[in-house]
């Protein structure tokens, strides 16, 4: 075979990889999630640990849940990523801290009459009132209908009629990460304070989820898999192969004891700004090894997940991991110890319930039925939102 046939038949095959890589993987990757929420509760006191032991298995196991409900509801995906460069840049003065304030800058609510449309926003009496009354209960959807009493709300002409609104919050199109955080973090405390037992394991569970997500550079991205720099499959690449190929036989997943969180919104947005400062590397170098490594030993297939794939090559991703110099395990690392931060502080703002008499009789398949529609959700691969966010 002449080298011309073989150059277009690796690029051939490199095309099919990259394009097979932007629609399959979760972030993190399914391993990835499940070693991070189980790592997490080896860093709670033992008051809490106590709580937390018996359950480590569901934890793990459900550290997943929220990437499958993806594929469930439409507006999950924009809990799991932030595009703040979208926005601004760091350290993203110019982004709300608060979502209300974020969507009001940047939310329309639209007029809609037949087939025609107006923009209405400029004439709410009081933009903080509407939100308050119609949006705050879904202030994650990406787009809100309401009927014509809104026009309660606005100061606008007899003679305009409007037979539906929608409420169009440009701002969640780019995510809302660490906002949903704070409110999830709340959901949290309260769980506690209840001692329901129910509501704490699987909370947690999915917490571990979006705080694991929120230390992945290409979570706080428009260029979320280097499609914006010719690098599609990079996201899978960082998050995905990388740790599945170093993390058991390489990595130090025991990060000390976790510690009071004072400042919950600074201390989340802090993990965001981490994360992108991260960005501009993981993207140059990863360019860089592409131009200066053997073409023929960057893809090959390999046994991943029970499945034979097209992927980088152990040696390739080694030298991606070894130009990184270990961010990579430092972001597991610290997604651990923040995923202990945070369970620790939330019993704590709970009052320090006494949860030893509580959930050991628990049925560690009380979500069975859950499951069993997330799992078929997911296996339908009808995906809402970005694939790899």
């Amino acid at each position: 075979m002449s080298g011309s046939i073989k150059k277009y038949w690796a690029a051939i095959l490199l095309v099919a990889f990259l394009l097979l890589s932007a629609f399959s993987g979760p972030n993190w990757g399914f391993y990835g999630h499940r070693k991070i929420n189980r790592m997490a509760t080896f860093t709670l006191p033992s008051e809490l640990f106590s709580f937390y032991k018996p359950h480590l298995e569901f934890l793990t196991e459900h550290a997943v849940d929220p990437d499958k409900r993806r594929y469930a509801l439409k507006n999950e995906a924009y809990r799991h990523y932030i595009d703040v460069d979208h926005w601004d840049t760091i350290p993203f003065p110019a982004v709300p801290r608060d979502l209300r304030e974020a969507s009001l800058q940047h939310a329309v609510l639209l007029c809609i009459n037949n087939k025609d449309t107006t923009d209405v926003t400029a004439f709410l009496d009081s933009p903080e009132d509407f939100y308050q009354d119609h949006i705050q209960l879904d202030r994650y959807s990406l787009q809100v209908e309401l009927g014509p009493e809104i026009t309660n709300y606005l100061s606008i002409s007899d003679d305009t009629v409007c037979t539906q609104f929608i409420y169009d919050n440009k701002f969640v199109k780019y995510g809302v990460l660490p906002y949903f955080l704070e409110d999830f973090y709340g959901r949290l405390v309260r769980s506690f304070i209840n001692k329901d037992v129910k509501a704490i394991l699987k909370v947690s569970a999915d917490m571990g989820h979006y705080i694991g997500d929120a230390h992945v550079p290409l979570h706080t991205s428009e260029n979320y898999n280097g499609q914006l720099t010719d690098q599609i499959g990079i996201h899978a690449f960082w998050e995905s192969r990388i740790p599945e190929l170093s993390a058991d036989a390489h990595y130090d997943m025991l990060v000390g004891k976790a510690q009071y969180i004072e400042n919950k919104r600074e201390y989340f947005w802090d993990i965001i700004i981490e994360s992108h400062k991260l960005l501009p590397d993981v993207l140059r170098l990863e360019k860089e090894l592409r131009a200066s490594f053997p073409e023929d030993r960057q893809f090959c297939y390999d046994e991943r997940l029970e499945r034979t794939t097209w992927t980088q090559c152990p040696e390739f991703a080694q030298a991606y991991e070894d130009s990184l110099g270990g961010s990579i395990e430092r972001r597991m690392q610290e997604s651990i110890k923040a995923i202990g931060d945070v369970w620790l502080s939330a019993w704590v703002d709970a009052g320090q319930p006494d949860l030893s008499a509580t959930g050991l009789g628990l049925d560690p398949d009380f979500m069975r039925k859950e499951k069993e529609e997330l799992d078929k959700a997911y296996q339908s691969g009808n995906i809402n939102g970005r694939s790899h966010q």
